[in-house]
């Protein structure tokens, strides 16, 4: 990014984005992991994440993939949801 423009998403305010969008996510909830977590094994799978994202993750501790994993589960159902 050019300085101009992490200047102008750092002075970026709530009311300026467009969230339109976005699926309403009121009544949402987070569960505990092993709610959320199949029974059947799982894919191994190359992903490209930003590395903030990974970061963010990584530093909850162990188990950060299964976390990803949740969070990743819980917008898929929050879609299937909304149509």
């Amino acid at each position: 990014m050019t300085e101009e423009q992490k200047t102008a998403l750092h002075e970026l305010r709530d009311a300026d984005l467009d969230l339109k969008d976005i699926p309403e996510q009121a009544g949402a909830r987070w569960r505990r992991l092993s709610e959320l977590i199949p029974e059947g094994n799982k894919l191994q799978v190359t992903l490209r994440l930003d590395p903030d994202v990974l970061l963010f993750f990584k530093a909850t501790g162990r188990r950060y993939q299964s976390r990803i994993n949740a969070a990743l589960r819980e917008y898929m159902e929050a879609h299937r949801k909304n149509g």
